[in-house]
């Protein structure tokens, strides 16, 4: 049995990671400052985990939080392209000064090896598709930038101290537990609410652009593959499901599936945005035993009744 901390445990990927963990009969840790995640993600496992409410940039905490600590799976992070363009200050302060404050803390307290939630914004527009790891990073949001840096440190960390770091580059996570009524929403769970709330969805740009949506399932798979695989320490991993879907398509499967109309209003691009999403797993696969087992077709039922379910109970909540 080994000891787990979970940064930003409270959050969306962070709690499925946090429920697999428990399940699994280890101990587990979770930090996470509550200012996006919610303990109601963390009901299942509550009374099985040590939880530390606050920020990573505290010091004295993180060192608390890592003590005896065997892996730290890294997911905290202020994780939206519009707020960083909005607030990129905030962003630099949650996403860098804080994953400095970790990896110094886990250097001081002997952690064996941190493995860090990455992100494939950070390869911008790229000429050719699939993004490959091989390719150059042009990061186009303060977002994008600030996970980049991120992941050098990492880089940095490993090659200065010799903690054991794996960088993990997430395409476009999507699945139950992802926040519906957030300003920084993801395109799915937008479309989901406005569809089910009898609102006309709105799509950022001609809905030709493409992402390659990967079920949270398999994110947790390929964390919890990485923290084990052997001679994988300072690699950087796509984590994809290998293909790509336009929006205007997944909003057609998603009216169909509620059967709803289809009726969006098309806006400008927003600032930050890539155009096309599609990630090469191959290394992925073939270090990690990756498989990406869940495809978006698959992963969208489940996440669709999740919202049915959540918008429902809000319903008759405001009702009573």
């Amino acid at each position: 049995m080994k000891t787990y901390l979970v940064t930003g445990g409270a959050g969306f990927i962070g709690s499925h990671l946090v429920e697999r963990l428990v399940g699994q009969g280890h101990q587990v840790r979770v930090l996470d400052n509550l200012s996006t995640g919610s303990m109601q993600k963390l009901e299942s496992v509550a009374d099985k985990i040590k939880f530390f409410e606050g920020d990573l940039q505290d010091v004295q905490l993180m060192q608390e939080a890592v003590e005896g600590v065997d892996i730290v799976f890294h997911q905290a992070a202020l994780a939206s392209v519009q707020r960083s363009v909005e607030h990129p200050l905030d962003t630099h302060d949650a996403c860098v000064t804080g994953t400095v404050v970790l990896l110094d803390a886990c250097r001081r307290a002997n952690v064996r090896r941190v493995v860090y939630a990455a992100s494939s914004s950070a390869y911008g527009n790229t000429k050719t598709l699939p993004k490959t790891i091989d390719h150059a990073t042009h990061p186009r949001s303060p977002y994008a930038a600030a996970k980049l840096a991120g992941e050098l440190y990492c880089e940095a960390f490993a090659a200065t101290y010799g903690i054991e770091t794996v960088r993990l580059r997430y395409f476009n996570v999507f699945g139950p537990k992802q926040d519906l009524d957030s300003p920084y929403a993801a395109v799915i769970p937008k479309f989901a609410e406005a569809i089910l709330s009898g609102k006309q969805p709105i799509i950022h740009g001609d809905g030709t652009q493409s992402r390659d949506f990967t079920y949270v399932q398999n994110v947790v798979d390929a964390n919890i593959a990485a923290s084990e695989a052997e001679g994988v320490s300072g690699n950087v991993y796509n984590i994809g499901c290998g293909g790509n879907l336009r929006v205007i398509e997944l909003l057609k499967e998603i009216c169909q599936r509620l059967n709803k109309p289809c009726d969006p209003i098309f806006a400008e691009p927003r600032q930050g945005d890539v155009k096309h999403s599609w990630a090469e797993i191959r290394e992925t696969e073939e270090d990690l035993g990756y498989e990406g087992k869940v495809s978006w077709q698959e992963g969208l039922q489940p996440t669709l009744d999740y919202y049915v379910k959540l918008l429902s109970k809000e319903k008759t909540c405001k009702v009573a």
